[in-house]
């Protein structure tokens, strides 16, 4: 037993003798190297001095020989320290040129080691942030593509007199049009929320007496907007005098675009249900939509939450005209409170869950 814990302290205490002597090891400091490189020089001319004294050496060709010895350790040493910097210069400016898939060899234990660590990380950022930016034209050129082409159609068929402008296919222009109207809403809402700039106005409110009003209105636009008058919506709130802390206007982004997220993938005739329980801190909040769908997979909990993220059924992604920026949203929203929000799971359906801390600081 002692032994176990002499060798565990041993191990604690190795990483931290190391870090001490880190300024002693040529390898882990650039500043130790170039002392060394000093050192060794002194060295050598000293022992040459010493062994043209002792010989028959002349004292001129002993300075030629140290001079020369000690170009030659200098010229090694600023080899091994250039060279790392050569190479991030090098890829440095291939980043300029929009290669952000070079990396730098990590081959040194010193301060140019961490740089070139530093360098990578850096660069697989901005990598991901360039991968991201493509991703976002590219899907927000598709998403604008299809309301813009149905609209189109619509307005083509009118002028061509294939069809009359009758309540029919004006209703039909109209949701190609509030659909497009989403989408940018969506985007901008996004934007604000990610930047930064939408400011939260916490209070403290009534929560059954919200939901209901906020259900209500989604109720009112989700079935003109998805067409569906099928899906019922219940309200289950515990208990009915329960408060909360929150504001409740970016609250109602979350709500909307969760109950809209469980409409669209509810089967004929379904039910959707918001659930409200009090928080753990006082006017804190745990909130609960659930639908009947088919639920979403173990691997996609994750990528629902991202911007244009759409999950799957069966590998295919479904077309309900979705953008896949409502629970980006929600998560955004979420998050400026302080709060969390995922996908639990659940013996039917889709089942997801965010709490809020009430009167806990908030990340604004």
């Amino acid at each position: 037993m002692s032994e176990t814990i002499g060798h565990s302290a041993w191990r604690r205490a190795w990483p931290m003798m190391w870090r001490v002597l880190r300024p002693l090891d040529p390898f882990r400091s650039v500043k130790a190297a170039l002392g060394w490189l000093v050192i060794v020089s002194i060295g050598i001319t000293t022992l040459l001095t010493l062994l043209a004294y002792r010989s028959d050496i002349e004292l001129q060709v002993i300075a030629i020989i140290a001079i020369i010895a000690s170009l030659l350790v200098t010229q090694f040493v600023a080899q091994s320290l250039a060279a790392p910097v050569l190479e991030m210069t090098d890829a440095a400016r291939g980043m300029a040129r929009g290669d952000y898939g070079r990396r730098v060899r990590v081959t040194r234990r010193d301060e140019l080691g961490d740089l070139a660590l530093a360098f990578n990380r850096m660069a697989a950022d901005l990598q991901a942030v360039d991968r991201h930016r493509k991703e976002l034209i590219a899907n927000v050129s598709h998403e604008l593509r299809t309301p813009i082409a149905g609209l189109r159609a619509v307005l083509e068929n009118v002028v061509d007199g294939v069809c009359d402008a009758d309540p029919a296919t004006m209703a039909t222009a109209l949701r190609q049009t509030e659909r497009l109207g989403r989408l940018v809403e969506q985007l901008l809402d996004l934007s604000r929320l990610e930047n930064g700039v939408v400011p939260l106005h916490p209070r403290r409110f009534d929560v059954e007496p919200y939901l209901s009003a906020v259900l209500n209105d989604a109720n009112v636009a989700l079935r003109r907007g998805h067409a569906r008058n099928d899906v019922r919506f219940r309200l289950d709130v515990t208990p009915g005098t329960l408060h909360a802390h929150a504001d409740p206007e970016r609250l109602d982004q979350v709500v909307t675009n969760l109950v809209d997220n469980a409409v669209k993938h509810s089967p004929q005739g379904g039910q959707v249900t918001v659930v409200a329980r009090p928080g753990q801190q006082p006017g804190g909040l745990v909130l609960e939509v659930l639908d009947e769908g088919p639920g979403i997979p173990q691997s996609q909990r994750q990528l629902v939450f991202e911007r244009f993220g759409r999950g799957t059924t069966n590998g295919v992604t479904p077309r309900d005209g979705g953008t896949g920026l409502g629970l980006a949203i929600a998560r955004w929203a979420v998050d400026l409170h302080g709060g969390t929000i995922g996908v639990e799971e659940s013996r039917r359906g889709c089942r997801i869950r965010l709490t809020l801390p009430g009167n806990a600081k908030a990340n604004i």
